[in-house]
């Protein structure tokens, strides 16, 4: 009986475990449409990744400023913060993407699809390419 039950252990517990690690890290279940990486169109250096709850705004040059994010109908409400505390991460995503308030961007999405995004806030819009 004990080596039919270490049998059934060392058989079945690594798939079982497997299984779990599998569905449960599975990114991008919070994220859904929005889930991957877009690309600013007539630009190579505006960057915006989404997975889980996380947003990843970057550039060509590796700068990145991280926020959480949550996508309700058609609004995206974004929430960046500034891990070394950094005041030019607020002028970066003001000025360089052009999402405004830093703590509190807000923008309509206007298309979605599993290809193009289109974002708009207060009569600006940008347009994005999944890549």
């Amino acid at each position: 009986m004990a080596r039919f039950c270490k049998f059934l252990l060392f058989t079945f517990l690594p798939f079982y475990f497997l299984t779990v690690l599998l569905f449960s890290c599975q990114e991008g279940r919070d994220a859904g449409d929005l889930w991957g990486q877009w690309r600013q169109n007539g630009t190579d250096d505006k960057y915006i990744s989404f997975s889980g709850s996380v947003t990843v705004f970057r550039n060509a040059k590796g700068r990145k400023v991280f926020g959480n994010f949550q996508h309700v109908g058609d609004s995206l409400f974004i929430q960046c913060s500034s891990i070394k505390g950094e005041p030019n991460d607020t002028v970066y995503i003001e000025e360089h993407f052009g999402f405004k308030p830093f703590t509190n961007i807000r923008l309509r999405i206007d298309h979605l699809d599993s290809e193009d995004l289109t974002l708009s806030q207060d009569g600006k819009t940008w347009s994005f390419y999944k890549y």
